[in-house]
């Protein structure tokens, strides 16, 4: 008997600790193509658990930029409102005696490392886990890393990808929240709650990925496949922010651009077609086509009608 697969299930998982830019749409529409070409099913969850960084109102405007540009979806989540799935696997990893509250600061953390650091991944060498502390408003749940952490898995579009993670990482923090809502362990959470079997993101987020493969086997649940793209990025070759000028969708939209202008310029600079020109994403679907996406970061130096 021939073996079933389970449907595709993809996700576009926006933030509202800012405005969509170009570079989330550019990795949305390969997030949305890629579900809709395997005639999969698009989820769309707002992940608002980043607090401090939320702005209010973003999480609406998200939703109504997306629909402007032609994505759709077929079923819509929001994080805050999923507490209780989360503390429940917090309290799973707390049984197994796999979790523990952490007080170091970030300049604690900072001065640990044995090497000079760049970018957001941190090590953390353990020093609270046999503290046994009590939980506080300023702690951190850390996952308690074990000795035998090496991750192996195949990237769909990066490729072969290893990590020892108690090597990289250490105890890796999960949430900042008493009762485990928090980004790392929400996500794992929810891509297997909502059944998904692809992540697709930026490859901002591929160092961190072993981390949560970790945490999906502790937590028993699958491990979905993950396709990690390169990041848009402005003339300097960082990623886009507001050094590069304003990028957000909703000046676009107030400059009087179509949203088949926006999708036209993104889909011939990622190779899905030959000339630039309006386009809207179904149209798409057809010159869809992954191995033509440049595994160099995308460089924009204009956008617009003046581009």
């Amino acid at each position: 008997m021939a073996e079933i697969l389970p449907k595709y299930v993809g996700r576009l998982a926006p933030s509202p600790t800012g405005a969509l830019h170009l570079g989330n749409v550019r990795t949305f529409m390969i997030a949305w193509l890629r579900a809709r070409k395997a005639g999969g099913r698009v989820v769309l969850r707002m992940e608002d658990l980043d607090h401090p960084k939320d702005k209010p109102g973003a999480d609406v405007q998200a939703i109504e930029d997306l629909k402007w540009l032609g994505f759709d979806w077929d079923d819509e989540y929001v994080q805050s409102r999923r507490k209780e799935l989360y503390r429940a696997a917090l309290e799973k990893l707390q049984a197994q005696d796999l979790v523990y509250p952490c007080v170091c600061t970030r300049k604690d953390v900072l001065a640990a490392q044995s090497a000079p650091h760049a970018g957001e991944q941190l090590y953390y060498p353990g020093t609270c886990r046999e503290k046994h502390l009590a939980w506080t408003d300023k702690a951190c749940w850390r996952f308690k890393t074990p000795e035998a952490s090496r991750v192996e898995f195949d990237d769909v579009f990066a490729g072969r990808q290893v990590q020892n993670v108690a090597e990289k990482l250490g105890d890796f923090p999960l949430a900042r929240d008493r009762y485990g809502a928090g980004y790392t362990l929400a996500v794992v959470v929810d891509d297997a709650d909502m059944g998904v079997t692809e992540v697709v993101r930026g490859d901002d987020l591929l160092p961190a990925t072993p981390a949560q493969i970790l945490l999906q086997r502790a937590l028993g649940l699958p491990t979905p496949e993950y396709c990690h793209v390169p990041l848009l990025v402005g003339p300097d070759g960082r990623r886009l922010a507001k050094r590069h000028g304003d990028s957000r969708i909703a000046r676009y939209r107030a400059e009087g651009m179509k949203p088949e202008e926006i999708l036209g310029r993104l889909a011939f600079l990622s190779g899905w077609r030959g000339k630039d020109g309006p386009v809207s994403l179904p149209e798409l679907l057809d010159a869809f086509d992954l191995t033509k996406l440049p595994h160099e970061p995308c460089q924009l130096s204009r956008f617009g009608r003046e581009g």
